[in-house]
């Protein structure tokens, strides 16, 4: 591992504790923890998180992806921002995925599919909507969730990641006859192209080294290119990002390839000059802006939600 991707390990760390130090699970939340959904016994877990309220009724899913530049994090920083979106009536999947180093690209994409597998399989005892899928992502999860939004949409990017990877595990289906339905996607302060870079974004190619088997070659580089696989088809997508966001330039960049494919957005810029707020301010449920942003985002969501 490189010095900087264990830099943020801890840095990222302390952070994130001193965020979470005050939070508690919400009293009006049911959560079902530590569910394995694959091989690996550390990263291949998942939490589900309901409202009380709406117990026995099956819920629109969201998934989160999370972010942490592809060398850290877990599902257990994203609880509370997970439970605070479950608040809103949806049923919230927070998983961990194995991170790089120890696993290179593509071990991350291979778990972001075996989860929707997973919520394909247990509709009944959790209470999920398979017909309304949704997922978040930010910062480097942004780009995962990205790259699965084309992996779910386009089978030229199947096909691309197939070649290139061959021994690696890309199914999203495990049902064939009632398969889940990816509707959207909120890509949240995100990296979309790797190769784009600004004088605030100076570090994408030493993590590339911890993230990519390639050390983030050219080809490497180009496959995991999110804006590659945009095509019509894509899931509707949110698009957000605010002033104080070091990735910020890469979100009109993503607007204008989701507008040259006619796909359906929505592109948001929260804060201002006087309050920038920060890169995924949004994943800490006391700040009113992250309020504002993350109401915003479900609504988005229901509005395309649909129970037969």
């Amino acid at each position: 591992m490189s010095e900087y991707s264990d830099r943020i390990r801890k840095e990222f760390g302390e952070g994130d504790a001193i965020r979470d130090a005050n939070f508690t699970t919400p009293d009006e939340i049911e959560r079902f923890d530590d569910i394995r959904y694959g091989a690996d016994d550390e990263y291949n877990l998942l939490d589900v998180y309901r409202p009380k309220a709406l117990a026995g009724k099956k819920l629109p899913v969201i998934m989160n992806i999370h972010g942490g530049a592809w060398v850290y994090g877990d599902k257990g920083v994203y609880q509370f921002y997970m439970m605070d979106l479950a608040k809103r009536g949806f049923a919230a999947v927070n998983f961990s995925y194995r991170l790089a180093p120890e696993r290179k690209f593509p071990a991350q994409i291979e778990d972001i599919c075996a989860v929707f597998r997973w919520i394909e399989d247990n509709v009944d005892r959790y209470g999920l909507d398979t017909g309304n899928i949704f997922a978040v992502g930010d910062s480097a999860g942004a780009h995962l969730l990205g790259l699965f939004a084309g992996l779910y949409s386009d089978p030229y990017c199947m096909k691309v990641l197939k070649e290139k990877y061959p021994s690696a595990e890309f199914s999203i289906h495990s049902r064939e006859n009632s398969p889940g339905t990816l509707k959207a996607v909120a890509l949240n302060c995100g990296k979309y192209d790797l190769a784009m870079g600004d004088e605030a974004d100076t570090d994408t190619p030493v993590l590339l080294k911890d993230f990519m088997s390639e050390g983030g070659s050219p080809e490497e580089i180009s496959i995991a290119d999110v804006t590659r696989y945009v095509t019509p088809s894509y899931p509707q997508v949110f698009l957000m990002t605010c002033p104080g966001d070091f990735l910020k330039y890469q979100a009109p960049f993503m607007a204008d390839v989701l507008l040259a494919n006619s796909v359906p957005f929505i592109y948001r810029v929260y804060g201002s000059a006087k309050d920038p707020l920060h890169h995924v301010f949004h994943c800490n449920p006391s700040l009113e802006s992250a309020k504002v942003c993350n109401d915003d985002e479900c609504a988005f969501f229901k509005s395309l939600s649909h129970t037969p």
